[in-house]
C-alpha cells in the first residue's frame, strides 16, 4: 500500500455539518472582532469629548415655553407640541408631571 492511500484513508471526512460549524465559529470570531472595535471606537470618541446618539431638540426655554402653555384649556398638548416645533410624546418625556401640570394649575389668561 502506498503512502498517499494510506494517508487517505486517516484523513477525516469533513461534512456538511462539520463545515457549518467551522463558518459558525468564524462569524463569532469576526462579530466579536466587530464589538470590540466599536466599543473602541466609542471610547476614543468619549475621551475626545463627542457623545454619540441624536441630538436633542429640546431647549430650557422651550420646556418654560411648554410649561407656561399648558395650564390654558385652550391649548391641546398636540397644538402646544406643534407650535413649538416637537412631537406630544417629546413634551411627556421631557415634562414627567405634564398631566398634573394641566389639570391642577389655574389658567390666568384672559378672562
Amino acid at each position: 500500500m502506498s503512502t498517499a492511500t494510506s494517508v487517505r484513508r486517516t484523513q477525516r471526512r469533513t461534512g456538511p455539518r462539520e463545515e457549518a460549524d467551522v463558518f459558525a465559529a468564524l462569524a463569532e470570531f469576526i462579530r466579536e472582532l466587530i464589538v470590540a472595535g466599536t466599543r473602541e471606537g466609542l471610547a476614543a470618541a468619549r475621551a475626545r469629548g463627542r457623545i454619540g446618539g441624536r441630538p436633542t431638540v429640546v431647549t430650557p426655554e422651550l420646556l418654560r415655553a411648554a410649561r407656561d402653555l399648558l395650564p390654558n384649556p385652550e391649548h391641546s398638548i398636540t397644538s402646544i407640541a406643534r407650535l413649538l416645533g416637537v412631537s406630544p410624546g417629546t413634551l411627556y418625556n421631557h415634562i414627567p408631571d405634564l398631566r398634573e401640570l394641566r389639570a391642577s394649575r389655574p389658567y390666568a389668561g384672559k378672562g
